[in-house]
């Protein structure tokens, strides 16, 4: 049958006119329900004057909770009153690794359009509040009205670096587990739907008919899900799949598979092997002991104990987060929302935080959670050629695809690509993300599944298999890349040949788009390669594509480009090729000079020449030295200037490169110029002169004098 599609009403604050960033949330599910009590909470919480620091909202509750859905919305209904901006990060890899702060601080730096000089290069370490990111984005947002919406925060010190002194400015945080370590915040927590609304979510994603007809049936698959809401829309997809399976039945099956997924020894957390038919399933189970007709309530259905409040006035003992609740195995049912208390009177930023000594655990899905026995039945019902798209989209960048990388994952046509990934968003098993700049629907793996889905690829796939999926995926990347930098650049060479109709890019705007867009993941795929190590090959050739198209965009952040160089940094020297890895420490060493960070730019010039001394190539030696000599002048170290440039100009004579002789005589001029050997500076200016002549450079020729001309004057002048 037809999916319904219905929302709820906005409620009041819903913004009257698009506010800017509102399509960079996630998209969410297409039908929300229930949560008005903590929708409420959240409103009242914001409303509360804050001084001193923007004011932070937690939502905490389990994977498959619901959490971000609720974020999402509540965000829509309140952006009107923000419009400077919403931004939007994830704090945590598919993975449930985190995300360093001063890697997020750079994206929403970009998201404010704070160009690309506003996301600065990373520093020596990315967790620290003093990070320039991480200062720069605090800056950036003084004086604005920005909500930022900080999804699946994993601790405390990813978080506090991004607070900034601005109380117009407001901050929703989801997390799955405690976030100790930052004073007065008490989160809404979030349990199970409550039985009306579990009832009407269920009624509207499969049917209202057929649920009316089966009430009792209903109310039984919502207790088994929990009633959270992700373990109740995949159910719904597995009765919308399966018209014939009567609902009383698919609790019965819930029930069964939870139990199994919990039992000692059971393989793979319990997932059964896509296409096995439900007969087999159904015969197997008439083996065992005979159960009652109506399944066994779960016992953490239980409604949990009502948390303390605090007395007026008072805040509670701990931090954010710290309700032990929010990370206690097995369903959780309703639970009372938690009012934040008063603001208090503005203090020091240090006194806001208190920083764990480790960073927290991803919070993992228990085996005995219902979402695990609904993901179960979910992919025990997929054909094989679906179940095994779902496998390999965890080898997609931040597991999220479209039929580009879907299609070259699977190696199959992009229709039938996209027609597959629609098919398993409509099983519940990926999340719709907002489509690209070109119409193209994304799709993402929800964290709560990925780690079950890696290991069933383990299991299922064959070390091979996987191995190729990649491969396929980085030649798809690269060929893509190098069709964007031919349509924005064509004199600067032919591209490769045209791929397929619904993968081809269509023109330089296209590229452009596409360019941009995709960024974030061509950038992790050519990561997450070089970091696996056994396609240098392929990635290297994708650093390559990325580092000559990213510039024509006009867009390129100096932090990508530090990146890209960083990896081509890291395949030089595991081959053993000190040549390229000091063109790579050059290049890293020039976007920090332009950054101003003089003392980390001579660090890379001065590896950049071990590495050319090594490969015994003197125009990288010299090249290096004039960079590491520019460093001690910029630093005012006259007399080391002096000396790296002579070294370097002593190679640039050796080499035959007049130009470059040229420079370097007038750069040894200025270092004497600023010892105040006026002599030695006129004599190398005047050399420098000499040299241009006999090139023809009028241009040089006359700033060269210019400068000589200065320098008499001030010698003139008693200087």
């Amino acid at each position: 049958m037809a999916r319904k599609t219905v929302t709820m009403e906005a409620g009041p604050g819903a913004p009257a006119e698009r506010v800017p960033g509102l399509d960079r949330l996630p998209a969410g599910p297409g039908l929300f329900v229930g949560r008005r009590t903590e929708l409420a909470a959240l409103r009242a919480a914001a409303a509360r004057p804050a001084e001193g620091r923007s004011p932070v909202l937690v939502l905490a509750g389990r994977p498959g909770s619901g959490r971000t859905a609720l974020a999402v919305r509540f965000a829509v209904t309140v952006a009107a009153q923000y419009p400077d901006g919403v931004l939007f990060a994830r704090l945590s890899a598919p993975d449930g690794g985190r995300v360093p702060p001063a890697r997020v601080a750079r994206r929403l730096l970009e998201q404010l359009d704070a160009g690309t000089a506003g996301a600065p290069l990373p520093g020596a370490a990315e967790d620290g509040r003093e990070d320039p990111a991480c200062v720069a984005l605090r800056g950036a947002l003084a004086g604005r009205r920005v909500l930022l919406l900080l999804d699946d925060v994993r601790d405390a010190g990813q978080l506090w670096p991004l607070l900034a002194d601005e109380p117009d400015c407001l901050v929703l945080a989801t997390t799955a587990g405690p976030l100790t370590g930052i004073e007065h915040i008490d989160p809404v927590i979030l349990g199970g739907l409550d039985r009306p609304a579990a009832a009407d979510l269920l009624g509207d994603l499969v049917g209202g008919t057929r649920i009316g007809c089966d009430p009792v049936g209903a109310a039984d698959l919502a207790e088994a899900c929990g009633s959270q809401p992700a373990a109740l829309r995949l159910m719904a997809g597995r009765l919308r799949g399966n018209p014939e399976l009567a609902v009383t039945e698919a609790a019965k099956e819930l029930v069964r598979a939870v139990a199994e997924a919990s039992a000692p020894g059971t393989a793979a957390g319990g997932e059964g092997r896509a296409g096995k038919p439900a007969e087999e399933a159904k015969a197997a189970q008439a083996e065992k002991p005979a159960q009652s007709e109506r399944p066994e309530k779960p016992e953490a259905s239980a409604k949990p104990e009502k948390p303390e409040r605090p007395a007026p006035g008072r805040r509670r003992k701990g931090s954010a987060g710290a309700e032990p609740k929010a990370a206690v195995p097995g369903p959780v049912a309703p639970g009372p929302v938690v009012t934040p208390p008063p603001a208090e009177p503005a203090r020091d930023p240090a006194a806001w935080v208190r920083p764990g000594p480790e960073p927290a655990e991803p919070v993992p899905v228990p085996d005995n959670d219902p979402l695990v026995g609904a993901f179960t039945l979910a992919y025990a019902g997929l054909p094989a050629a679906q179940a095994r798209m779902l496998r390999a989209l965890t080898l997609a960048p931040a597991q999220c695809a479209d039929l580009r990388t879907a299609s070259a994952l699977v190696g199959c046509p992009a229709p039938e690509a996209a027609g597959t990934l629609a098919v398993l968003a409509e099983r519940e098993l990926l999340t719709e993300e907002p489509p690209a700049a070109d119409g193209t629907a994304r799709y993402r793996v929800p964290g709560r599944l990925h780690p079950r889905l890696v290991r069933l690829r383990e299991r299922d796939d064959r070390p091979a298999e996987v191995e190729l999926a990649r491969a396929r995926l980085l030649e798809r990347m690269v060929r893509l890349t190098e069709s964007a930098r031919a349509l924005l650049d064509p004199a600067g060479g032919p591209g490769p040949d045209p791929l397929p109709g619904p993968l081809r890019l269509t023109s330089a705007a296209h590229a452009r788009q596409w360019l941009l867009g995709e960024r974030d993941l061509l950038l992790g795929a050519v990561a997450d390669a070089i970091g696996q190590g056994d396609l240098d090959g392929s990635a290297g050739r994708l650093v390559t594509a990325l580092l000559r198209a990213l510039p024509l965009t006009g867009a390129a952040a100096p932090a990508d480009l530090y990146q890209l160089h960083q990896l081509v940094l890291t395949v030089a020297e595991r081959h053993g090729r000190p040549r390229r890895a000091s063109a790579a420490l050059l290049n890293l060493g020039d976007l920090q000079a332009a950054a101003g960070r003089w003392e980390q730019a001579s660090g890379h010039y001065r590896a950049a020449l071990e590495h050319a001394r090594a490969a015994d190539d003197e125009a990288l030696c010299a090249r290096a030295l004039e960079g590491a000599a520019g460093c001690h002048r910029a630093l005012g170290d006259a007399v080391r200037a002096a000396d790296w440039y002579g070294r370097a100009l002593g190679l640039r004579q050796a080499l035959g490169d007049h130009a470059a002789e040229a420079r370097l005589l007038a750069r040894v001029a200025e270092a004497h110029t600023a010892q105040r050997r006026f002599e030695e500076a006129e004599r190398e200016y005047r050399a420098s002169l000499a040299v241009l002549r006999r090139l023809g450079d009028e241009h040089g020729r006359e700033a060269v004098g210019t400068a000589l001309a200065e320098l008499r004057e001030r010698v003139a002048a008693g200087w």
